[in-house]
């Protein structure tokens, strides 16, 4: 039997765990011997992980540790660090390019000068987009500060390689995990904090992302430019709520598994949906990724101390790479460009997001937001530019907002539009909503209720690993959105 790379995340983790909760058991006294085997552990883990997967290019990723890790011996060194530095940024990017970009490159190039030159098919290695920031992150950081050099290559690996954030993040920046590479503490209660994290995640992903997946699948086609204008918002709204809850449903997995081993990975996602304004949406969602951007290629560009035109322009590049990390589609570049017009609109004043104070005008202000998101991740839902033109088109043709073009596009819709789906709707858009933080202000202000609180919250992860169980008994699995990047 053939498994997926998820199927095979859940068969490793629990002999992974197993085994390194025995080792944990070491005494203090052969620290020196115990903190080496858990760190071999987690990397032969891994690297079976991605071996899974990618049997093949598994040289890859270890060619990848291995140059980065000497090059940043070299940097620490003190002697040509700007060069060795310049090498390691051409080398990742340039191993993201190949990997990721060539075909896509060539594509356009063809398409320009109306050449026919032959457009090279190579896999993309699962996860390159995140281990390669990362690895990025090592170097970078390294050379503004030599003394976060690792000289213990393993640890450089399990930093790289970690198996449950390999393949989807989130990404960690390297010096806010340098010290929990060497030691960590396994803790009961880091673990029962950990395993409730990974069944809310894991829930979030089935019962909820999967279920709003089969609409978008039925909308998102090259039909879509007949759908009627209502079923073409609520697939966009589905859409909207599909792509939180399967991306924050890994990340929240991710968080957990790492967690129950000791580590403790940054937050993600930070109830994106309720934010004001763009700029602020982009604090909340793929917050790893924002922050990596803005320390490793927007700050260094200049930022915002070059005057307002240069600060302007950094931040379209900053998007315009978002876009294109993304994948290797016009669609993604037009979406990251289209997010970033929007993010100099109103740091210009000219959309006053930012500074709105009354009620009605926060209201107002984070409609223009979810409207403005939803629109985006049409584009970043559709397979060519073409398939968004025609998708926005049936949005916004109010004329015919239950017409169809297609009859027989409604035959494959209504058997998607049950009771269930609009339960599970409902539930998406509430639990989008950040509701649980005010409830946990209102618990931990009162300290009985707040125990009752957390017994039930991990009566409820139970309750959703159960469910999980029953889910994936009865029906199918789709992989997380993000596995493809």
């Amino acid at each position: 039997m053939v498994f997926s790379s998820v199927e095979f995340l859940f068969m490793l983790f629990p002999g992974t765990l197993a085994l390194y909760f025995l080792l944990s058991r070491l005494p203090d006294k052969l620290r020196a011997v115990r903190d080496p085997l858990l760190n071999a552990l987690l990397v032969c883990a891994s690297l079976l992980f991605y071996a899974w997967g990618e049997p093949v290019l598994l040289i890859l990723l270890l060619t990848s540790v291995f140059a980065n890790w000497v090059l940043g011996l070299g940097i620490a060194g003190g002697k040509g660090r700007k060069l060795l530095l310049t090498l390691a940024v051409v080398l990742n990017i340039g191993l993201l390019g190949v990997f990721k970009y060539a075909g896509f490159a060539t594509e356009m190039l063809n398409g320009i000068t109306g050449l026919h030159l032959p457009v090279p098919q190579i896999a993309l290695p699962i996860g390159i987009s995140f281990y390669t920031f990362q690895a990025l992150s090592y170097v970078i950081d390294v050379y503004r500060d030599p003394q976060l050099v690792q000289k213990n290559g393993f640890r450089l690996l399990l930093y790289i390689s970690f198996f449950p954030q390999l393949i989807a993040g989130p990404i960690v920046r390297y010096r806010d995990i340098a010290d929990q590479l060497k030691t960590r503490t396994l803790t009961v209660d880091g673990a029962v904090e950990g395993f409730r994290r990974l069944f809310i995640g894991l829930g979030k992903k089935i019962l909820i992302a999967d279920e709003l997946a089969v609409l978008v699948g039925v909308c998102f086609t090259d039909r879509a430019g007949q759908l009627p204008a209502a079923f073409a918002w609520l697939g966009a709204i589905a859409y909207l709520l599909q792509i939180y809850f399967d991306f924050s449903g890994y990340s929240d997995m991710a968080i957990g598994m790492g967690r129950i081993f000791g580590f403790r990975f940054p937050e993600n996602f930070n109830y994106p949906y309720a934010s004001l304004g763009i700029k602020d949406f982009w604090r909340r969602w793929h917050i790893t990724l924002s922050t990596w951007f803005r320390e490793y290629l927007y700050i260094p560009l200049g930022g915002n101390r070059k005057g307002k035109k240069r600060m302007l322009l950094n931040q379209l590049i900053v998007f315009f790479c978002t876009g294109l990390w993304h994948g290797a589609n016009l669609t993604f570049v037009v979406w990251g460009l289209y997010n970033g017009l929007f993010l100099i609109l109103e740091s210009n004043n000219i959309l006053p997001a930012g500074r709105v104070k009354s009620t009605i005008g926060k209201i107002l202000v984070r409609f223009y937001t979810l409207l403005t998101v939803t629109v985006g991740f049409v584009l970043f839902r559709a397979d060519s530019l073409t398939q968004a033109g025609a998708y926005l088109g049936s949005m916004f043709s109010f004329g015919g907002f239950l017409t169809w073009g297609d009859s027989s596009l409604w035959r494959e819709v209504l058997p998607c539009l049950t009771p269930y789906f609009f339960t599970i709707l409902g539930i998406a858009v509430i639990g989008a909503a950040p509701i649980t933080p005010w409830l946990r202000a209102t618990c931990e202000a009162r300290p009985r209720l707040n125990a009752v609180a957390q017994r039930l919250s991990y009566l409820w992860a139970l309750v959703m690993l159960v469910l999980c169980a029953m889910s994936l008994a009865a029906g199918t699995y789709s992989a997380f959105i993000y596995f493809q990047f």
